[in-house]
């Protein structure tokens, strides 16, 4: 089963080796899809974890017990066509290519399928047309 999760770590916790002990104590494997992590510094990590249902919700009260805040993405990206300018730099830094310009028209295609909610094209768009839902 996989289940996309947003980490938050306490400052103290940023140095915990979280992703091993979720492959090594409970045979997880977390897929990092974005990361903001310093020291001294409250961390941000959003993790797609593939596992058995049972082993995922070990991990997570694991997680929850070291202070890590564990909260489920059901966010999406969405793309206000009114304010969109179809410059394609989001483009540039999707990762998945759900976003795309169209060869014949020019005109930007996101394929929701394909986004893994990274949210790398929100402040990269000029005008101020993507955001999530929620």
């Amino acid at each position: 089963m996989k289940k996309r999760v947003t980490l938050t770590f306490p400052k103290r916790a940023i140095q915990m080796p979280v992703t091993y002990r979720l492959a090594k104590d409970f045979n997880v494997a977390a897929n990092i899809i974005r990361a903001q992590v310093a020291p001294n510094q409250i961390g941000k990590l959003v993790v797609e974890l593939l596992g058995d249902i049972d082993a995922l919700d070990a991990a997570i009260d694991w997680m929850r017990s070291q202070d890590i805040s564990v909260s489920f993405a059901s966010r999406e990206i969405v793309i206000d066509e009114d304010v969109c300018v179809d410059c394609g730099l989001c483009t540039g830094v999707c990762p998945t290519e759900a976003l795309t310009l169209d060869p014949q028209t020019f005109r930007l295609t996101f394929m929701r399928s394909r986004c893994i909610v990274c949210e790398q094209c929100i402040p990269t768009c000029p005008v101020q047309a993507i955001s999530t839902n929620l």
